[in-house]
């Protein structure tokens, strides 16, 4: 729906077809670094009138997992108030002392105190979960270092890998299922990644349309061992 800071074209009138024909629909993201509320507002702001209940995150995501798995746990974060906000919903306690979980989602400015903090709480035996693997991330002055580029990071030092809950995880997919309540023969997944959209919609058995506006260009699709089930330039070319 959005690139960077814009919306692409035809991103609102593919929308007000979904409400045409009555049909659910969830924006379903990795970027943890914002709550459904503040996106909602910023995705208004720039012509598209998304409620926040019809936005799922991969923080969220993070936080349904952290409580099904160790309900009422404790977690060292770090991530800005998307995560910290669904973490605390989840019933969870933030804090540096003999936690649970170390969560790494995304931050504007990524301190090496708290890299080293994780690193040394992930070494004394915290459970090291990522909320997206993405390595980098667009902005309106290009691309950011994003989760997965610093969970490498943390992971070279401690020899520990992270569980990843974001996209291509099925079980982001899945939850965002159970969220909206419908099921996945039902529900087609619209992405323009390849290595995250695409690939969480074959392993959860749904049909797929990449759309070429992102990081996936008509080239790169061949190199993958799965395909869309269709492709577009543009949302905009999406019939309903």
């Amino acid at each position: 729906m959005v690139s960077g800071t814009t919306v692409i074209p035809g991103a609102e009138a593919f929308i007000e077809r979904l409400r045409a024909k009555e049909r659910k629909f969830l924006v379903l993201t990795n970027n943890p670094l914002y709550t459904p509320k503040d996106l909602a507002h910023n995705l208004q702001i720039r012509g598209l009138d998304i409620p926040a209940e019809l936005i799922f995150t991969s923080a969220m995501a993070t936080a349904s997992f952290l409580q099904m798995q160790r309900p009422n746990g404790t977690a060292f974060v770090i991530g800005e108030s998307g995560l910290t906000t669904a973490i605390h919903d989840a019933g969870y306690i933030i804090t540096e002392h003999d936690p649970d979980y170390v969560v790494l989602g995304e931050t504007h400015a990524y301190s090496l105190e708290s890299l080293t903090k994780a690193i040394r709480l992930i070494i004394a035996g915290a459970r090291f979960v990522a909320t997206n693997p993405d390595p980098s991330g667009p902005t309106a002055a290009g691309i950011v270092p994003a989760c997965g580029a610093v969970a490498a990071l943390i992971e070279k030092v401690t020899g520990i890998s992270p569980f990843f809950v974001g996209k291509p995880n099925p079980l982001m997919v899945r939850t965002a299922l159970n969220y909206l309540g419908v099921h996945s023969e039902d529900t087609v997944i619209v992405g323009d990644r390849m290595d995250t959209d695409i690939i969480g919609g074959v392993q959860n058995g749904m049909e797929t349309i990449l759309v070429l506006t992102g990081v996936t260009k008509p080239e790169d699709i061949e190199r993958y061992p799965y395909i869309p089930t269709r492709v577009y330039d543009s949302v905009a070319e999406i019939e309903i």
